[in-house]
């Protein structure tokens, strides 16, 4: 059985160059380009109108921003072209999560590229709770940072000893703070226990680069995509390989991001021929397809579900924002949303 998802509204040119990443706050979008500056949309208005443009924020442009995945909404974390990664916070927080903000996004802390041990930092991802962040390196190394002590409390090899790995493409932390996954261009797909600070898993299935790895919301699934146009689904609890999710075409394009929904029902996927896709896990199926653009789509993303009054029109249903190459940001809602 399919699903229905409509076009609610598209910002065009919402930066002046391709869209890289986009990431959601219970409230509003963050959107990043190879422009210098990020952008914020509200998420609970009609017209999903510009809140707010954080000028300058990154000289050489932005390829990374990240947001928590059932957090609060307080903190963000973006990565520049010059390797730098940058903080952000809401005025009026002080990266505690219970302390919700209503101010503007503000810097509140850079780590400069000297601090991540050599490679190049490239994917981020926040924990639930907004206190831990974690970052790959072009040469394969992954670090997880306190950002309430300011300091690195985790370091993961995955070359041999003394030597680089692999570029690690995408990471992932679960919402429990427990693990972090992460992508290569090898293939290779790794999992890490926090608490131990030790490899949990080196999981199989995936022979060419993986651009987008996703933990469910409760932590006992990874999803892993890139290259080989396959979404493979892995067991937490036992680090195998479950299951594939493909498309019919004897050539898949690559697929670029992954995003559970709140439920961990399905899976939006996006992909280098503008196509982004809802799955059906439990089922295995394509269950909608969107041919957003002609380029490619670089990232896509559930809007989290929201207790605020919506303005009309907004309607009540899932919510996914899709950007890439065309430079707008497309938002869909569940056709079934009155």
């Amino acid at each position: 059985m399919s699903k229905q998802y409509l076009t609610t509204h598209t910002v065009d040119e919402a930066h002046p160059t391709e869209i890289f990443s986009v990431s959601p706050t219970p409230s509003s979008l963050f959107s990043a380009s190879g422009s210098s500056a990020l952008q914020i949309h509200s998420t609970t208005k009609g017209g999903f109108p510009l809140q707010q443009t954080i000028t300058n924020a990154h000289r050489l442009g932005c390829h990374h921003v990240c947001t928590s995945r059932g957090g609060v909404g307080n903190v963000a974390a973006s990565v520049g072209f010059g390797g730098e990664i940058k903080i952000w916070a809401r005025q009026g927080s002080e990266l505690l999560p219970q302390h919700e903000a209503n101010g503007e996004w503000e810097l509140r802390w850079e780590i400069a590229p000297t601090q991540t041990n050599g490679g190049d930092v490239w994917a981020v991802a926040l924990s639930a709770d907004e206190s831990y962040l974690a970052c790959t390196t072009s040469d394969g190394r992954i670090h997880v940072w306190d950002l309430t002590a300011r300091e690195r409390i985790q370091s993961y090899e995955t070359g041999g000893s003394g030597t680089g790995g692999s570029f690690a493409m995408a990471v992932d932390l679960s919402r429990d703070g427990k693990l972090t996954a992460t992508g290569h261009e090898s293939g290779a797909v790794y999992v890490f226990n926090n608490n131990s600070g030790r490899l949990a898993y080196s999981l199989s299935g995936l022979a060419k680069s993986v651009r987008a790895v996703a933990f469910s919301p409760g932590c006992k699934r990874l999803a892993a995509a890139g290259d080989a146009g396959v979404i493979a689904i892995y067991d937490m609890e036992r680090g195998e390989h479950v299951s594939n999710l493909s498309a019919t075409s004897s050539r898949p394009a690559w697929i670029t991001s992954l995003d559970w929904n709140d439920t961990g029902e399905y899976l939006l996927s996006g992909a280098l021929d503008g196509k982004v896709k809802v799955w059906d896990v439990a089922r295995g199926v394509c269950v909608a397809t969107h041919s957003e653009t002609e380029g490619a789509l670089w990232s896509v993303r559930w809007l989290p579900k929201n207790e605020r009054a919506l303005e009309p029109g907004m309607g009540k249903g899932e919510m996914f924002c899709a950007a890439g190459a065309n430079k707008s940001l497309t938002f869909y809602r569940e056709a079934t949303g009155i």
